[in-house]
């Protein structure tokens, strides 16, 4: 059952990234429709928008900001840079070229392994997981899990889009989430 959800508040972040939004039926399998948020992210006033959004909510908050390849390498630094923290990578498996955690999980089509450096918290514990969409939340609880692995204390999970249909919140249970625009 498909719950309505009411339009984003005009001139809100929401609003400007559902207006930014590309769908692309049947990516990167059939039977996915694929949110494609690339051209917010041409648009410079509205990634401005965005990352600010984002830093203004986690300022004082967080010391790293941990950004899932591959979106999340998009905005995750830029938001990192915006304030003045460090950015670390979640990459998939064998892409790193130091000492790793891995987890493994279920994706909506198919299953994965994403890793992060052992050592890629010392001194900045309090983190900010970032990817651009929570879908069924396996990778985001993945990511959640190699923080924590690591000594780290995961403070929020940011995404720009919640499909909230695929119920991502449930494998984040006991985390803050927050998303820009739930669909």
């Amino acid at each position: 059952m498909t719950t309505a959800r009411p339009a984003p508040e005009a001139g809100s972040v929401a609003e400007l990234v559902a207006s930014k939004l590309r769908e692309i039926p049947d990516f990167p399998v059939a039977g996915v429709l694929f949110r494609d948020f690339t051209p917010l992210l041409a648009e410079g006033a509205a990634l401005r928008a965005v990352v600010d959004d984002i830093a203004t909510r986690y300022r004082d908050r967080i010391d790293v900001v941990v950004g899932i390849e591959a979106r999340g390498f998009i905005l995750g630094p830029a938001v990192a840079c915006a304030l003045g923290v460090g950015f670390v990578p979640v990459r998939k498996a064998g892409k790193l070229p130091w000492q790793v955690h891995a987890v493994d999980y279920d994706l909506e089509y198919g299953q994965a392994t994403i890793e992060m450096h052992t050592d890629a918290l010392h001194g900045q514990p309090r983190a900010l997981v970032m990817d651009d969409v929570l879908a069924t939340g396996g990778t985001a609880a993945a990511a959640c899990e190699l923080v924590d692995r690591a000594g780290g204390e995961v403070v929020a999970v940011e995404v720009v889009i919640e499909l909230a249909e695929l119920g991502g919140r449930a494998a984040l249970e006991g985390r803050t989430v927050s998303s820009m625009l739930t669909l």
